[in-house]
């Protein structure tokens, strides 16, 4: 079993900024593609951005160059810089990991989701 736990969000003034984290824990024998997801009221849940195993990003238009997406593998853990923040980026964000587990079954996992809200 693979547990992940997220942090980072909350509430921001237009044109600021917050960093998500998502630290993943458990049975892990190696962690694949990393990815972000959001979900905003009365929507559904959208894709905004992935890294590979190797280090390659894909983006949202939306959110290209604003949002950066990274991964440190001897944590775990996949980050998501959001800058120049927008009121249309308020959402729940998820983070959705591909995790080869111990016992050579892969598997994606979710966050339990993290609240960010943008608004003066």
């Amino acid at each position: 079993q693979v547990q992940l736990v997220e942090s980072g969000g909350g509430l921001v003034q237009p044109g600021g900024s917050l960093r998500l984290s998502c630290a993943a824990s458990g049975s892990i024998f190696k962690l694949n593609a990393m990815s972000w997801y959001r979900q905003a009221p009365g929507k559904q849940r959208e894709w905004v951005a992935t890294i590979s195993s190797g280090g390659d990003t894909n983006y949202q238009d939306s959110v290209k160059g604003r949002f950066t997406i990274s991964r440190d593998n001897a944590k775990n853990t996949v980050y998501l810089q959001m800058n120049s923040l927008k009121p249309e980026d308020t959402a729940v964000y998820y983070c959705n990991l591909n995790i080869l587990e111990l016992t050579r079954l892969t598997t994606n996992y979710w966050g339990q989701g993290t609240q960010v809200t943008v608004s003066s």
